[in-house]
């Protein structure tokens, strides 16, 4: 069973149908014997970033696409965040740096573009 976690943009990718994310992406979140995980650290990360305008989800109530893509919700947890605060500083954003640190906490495959992710030791799929 493969268990991924999708980077904040490769989440708004997955609801927007946008052609960044490859089909192996795809194909990966879509099979049956994939689990899903969406961070709240992500949806605080939209939520920031919907207010300021720089993005636009498509709903004012992202956290509901989590249940209605089958993903699962990937609470922030302390040992989440004394881990982010420990990680090497080859990543500046926090978002991103508490998405590695649950990453490899809960033994996920992280579903990003990002290749700074590749400096870490966790498990990435690109898009």
């Amino acid at each position: 069973m493969k268990r991924l976690l999708l980077d904040t943009h490769s989440f708004l990718w997955w609801l927007s149908d946008d052609t960044r994310l490859n089909q192996q992406a795809r194909d990966t979140i879509k099979d049956s014997a994939t689990l899903v995980n969406i961070s709240a650290a992500s949806i605080w990360e939209i939520s920031i970033k919907t207010e300021l305008g720089k993005v636009n989800p498509g709903t004012k109530h992202i956290d509901e696409e989590i249940l209605a893509n089958q993903f699962i919700e990937l609470p922030i947890y302390a040992s989440h965040g004394l881990a982010a605060g420990r990680l090497p500083a080859h990543h500046a954003d926090p978002f991103d740096r508490m998405l590695i640190a649950q990453a490899q906490a809960e033994d996920l495959t992280i579903v990003t573009h990002d290749k700074n992710f590749g400096k870490y030791k966790v498990s990435v799929l690109w898009t």
